[in-house]
């Protein structure tokens, strides 16, 4: 495994891949690893001749409120691991590389993805997401681009903007990888003391009664969002949002069909944790 800190050698050597007729597959992280992110560098290596895994703490996509620095991290282990699951490079430049002095330039998804849900409560968020997502995809010349299913709004941003931009990439969304009692892995599960990380297991088994509520025969949106909203009422939680939209646009629906998204994010103390779950309903 090599490891890359510049722009200018992670073109050159993403140049001499192309060169060879071989495809890459691109995930991007901000590091602190976990078996979710190692799942979307599996899935890269069955698809790609070779996996690029970027390690980057993209300070674009933080609030004013939200602290950059405290965002944990673990260097050495997260290239143990890299190296462990078969990432042939990873591409770790600090800010000053991505983004020089008199940097200027911003990618921004606009309409309904970027209007609600994660977008409300941090403005400006996936402006910087879509931002530092481009700069790799340009870098980097992936073929294929890997993102968690748990960052569902994300990935559709992303999706949309590889579309709008007609980028020559692939965005592959992975299923979500889960701890055994059903919490979903997050860099930021670590912030949880014990009582918050019991209390945490709300947001999951929430969205789990409303997809039940769904299965049952259940079609009025606002039904099954009253049903999840009613499972985190809990003093140790205090709720973002909960939406029940459409899966592809986020669109508000009243009767459901199609691909639906269940979503909802809570603050848990000082921890903010994100949850879905995605399902076909048919009418």
């Amino acid at each position: 495994m090599e490891v890359v800190t510049s722009v200018g050698q992670m073109k050159a050597l993403a140049l001499a891949l192309k060169r060879q007729g071989l495809s890459i597959g691109l995930v991007p992280t901000m590091g602190y690893l976990h078996p979710g992110h190692l799942s979307l560098v599996q899935a890269a290596r069955s698809e790609c001749d070779r996996v690029v895994m970027s390690i980057f703490v993209n300070p674009l996509q933080f609030g004013p409120q939200e602290d950059f620095t405290a965002y944990p991290r673990e260097p050495e282990r997260d290239l143990a691991l890299a190296a462990e699951e078969g990432v042939d490079f990873v591409f770790t430049p600090t800010g000053g590389e991505m983004y020089p002095e008199g940097f200027d330039t911003h990618v921004e998804v606009g309409g309904i993805l970027t209007a609600k849900m994660c977008a409300r409560s941090r403005p400006g968020h996936f402006r910087g997401v879509t931002t530092v997502v481009m700069k790799l995809f340009q870098i980097v010349q992936a073929d294929r681009a890997y993102f968690g299913q748990k960052d569902a709004q994300q990935a559709l941003v992303i999706r949309k903007m590889a579309a709008d931009l007609n980028l020559p990439v692939e965005i592959v969304t992975c299923p979500i990888v889960r701890e055994a009692d059903g919490l979903a892995l997050s860099s930021r599960n670590i912030f949880l003391s014990p009582a918050e990380r019991k209390a945490a297991l709300a947001l999951p088994r929430a969205l789990l009664a409303g997809r039940a509520l769904i299965l049952q025969g259940e079609r009025r949106a606002e039904r099954v969002r009253g049903i999840i909203l009613n499972a985190l009422t809990n003093p140790d939680l205090r709720v973002d949002y909960v939406e029940v939209c459409d899966g592809r646009t986020l669109a508000d629906m009243a009767e459901l069909q199609g691909p639906v998204l269940l979503a909802a994010a809570v603050w848990v103390g000082k921890t903010r944790l994100i949850d879905n779950i995605y399902l076909e309903v048919r009418p």
